[in-house]
């Protein structure tokens, strides 16, 4: 699913967004992007939120620790693949990461992927209604959706 998502977005600085560190491996080995999480030093993070301002590479998996103190304004594709829990606080942060606007004007896109069924829908759709009471609009999509086209 990421991986579709990813190739919807050619041109788009893209960050993917996780808290499983092994999902976030697995992630920036198929989606050929660096990874950035907590063991990563300072200077190494800077390398590559210069690497991805410049496009250099097309985007960052990145771990929780991009919720605070960076600074990649031009990022307007942001992929949640975990959070924590019902974190609204957390999701509103990374929403803020990609609805700067853009000097070029581009649209940002913010997608959560959510497996149906298990207990991350309901999270999810706590945080949904948090993001609708605060004037966000959001979409919907089914997986069998973005994989068909």
């Amino acid at each position: 699913m990421v991986k579709a998502l990813v190739a919807r977005h050619p041109d788009d600085q893209i960050l993917v967004i996780g808290a499983y560190l092994d999902q976030l491996e697995e992630l920036g080995a198929a989606l050929d992007m660096p990874i950035i999480q907590g063991s990563t030093k300072n200077a190494e993070r800077q390398r590559l939120f210069d690497l991805l301002r410049t496009k250099q590479i097309p985007g960052l998996v990145v771990s929780k620790v991009a919720n605070f103190s960076i600074d990649l304004p031009e990022a307007s594709v942001a992929i949640q693949t975990s959070g924590t829990f019902g974190s609204r606080q957390e999701e509103a942060q990374r929403l803020g990461r990609v609805l700067r606007p853009k000097a070029d004007g581009r649209t940002a896109h913010f997608y959560t992927v959510i497996s149906r069924d298990t207990v991350d829908q309901e999270y999810a759709a706590h945080r949904q209604r948090f993001l609708a009471e605060q004037g966000y609009a959001y979409t919907i999509v089914d997986a069998d959706d973005v994989l068909s086209g």
